[in-house]
């Protein structure tokens, strides 16, 4: 469940970067920052380049997401 006001938007890793954090590209070619939730964390998702997954993302800071979820890998 998503958070209220926030937009939940999909998109592909292409890159890693440490501390769990990623370089997200969306559909429209825009990347953002993103981290991964608590509940993706204690699932022991390993997430890699290539993985598609579901972003929320505030409306007021539009260039940081928080992974909530992995869809299918590409």
């Amino acid at each position: 469940m998503a958070r209220e006001g926030a937009i939940e938007v999909e998109g592909v890793i292409v890159e890693v970067l440490p501390n769990q954090m990623y370089r997200v590209e969306l559909a429209n070619g825009h990347r953002v920052l993103a981290y991964v939730t608590g509940r993706v964390r204690l699932s022991f998702a390993h997430l890699a380049g290539g993985a598609r997954v579901r972003l929320d993302m505030s409306p007021y800071d539009l260039s940081k997401g928080c992974i909530i979820v992995e869809t299918q890998a590409v």
